[in-house]
């Protein structure tokens, strides 16, 4: 299934492949927590950015092997480029506009990534 999905002010769109039930993470780490970030992570073949990216902010920290991006404008981040699978896309499922037929929420612990991040090595591989 192909959903699209955007910012808040519309100025970043984009479509991103998943199945019809998405399995999505809910992490504890100090920026996802805050920014109430619901992460579905693909393939960069089941991404594609539909607007321009020249509204597109980048921010990074800690390692700054992981890129966040948010729009300039309204300051959403509806993705990123994830540091535990830098061949895919971190898409925030809270900026698909699409309707989603089932979403699976799974806790992640951010907060001791180091210790938890091969639970998300595998969201890259296709099946």
């Amino acid at each position: 299934m192909k959903y699209q999905g955007s910012c808040h002010c519309g100025q970043i769109r984009f479509e991103v492949e998943a199945p019809d039930t998405i399995d999505v993470e809910r992490c504890n780490c100090s920026i996802c927590k805050k920014s109430g970030y619901l992460h579905l992570i693909v393939p960069n073949t089941q991404f594609k950015l539909l607007s321009s990216d020249e509204k597109l902010k980048s921010y990074s920290f800690n390692t700054h092997v992981a890129r966040h991006y948010f729009c300039n404008t309204c300051g959403i981040k509806p993705f990123y480029l994830p540091r535990s699978n830098p061949d895919g896309i971190d898409v925030n499922v809270n900026c698909i506009d699409t309707a989603i037929k089932h979403i699976n929420i799974v806790d992640f612990d951010g907060q001791n990534w180091e210790q938890h991040a091969h639970k998300l090595a595998h969201k890259t591989k296709l099946a």
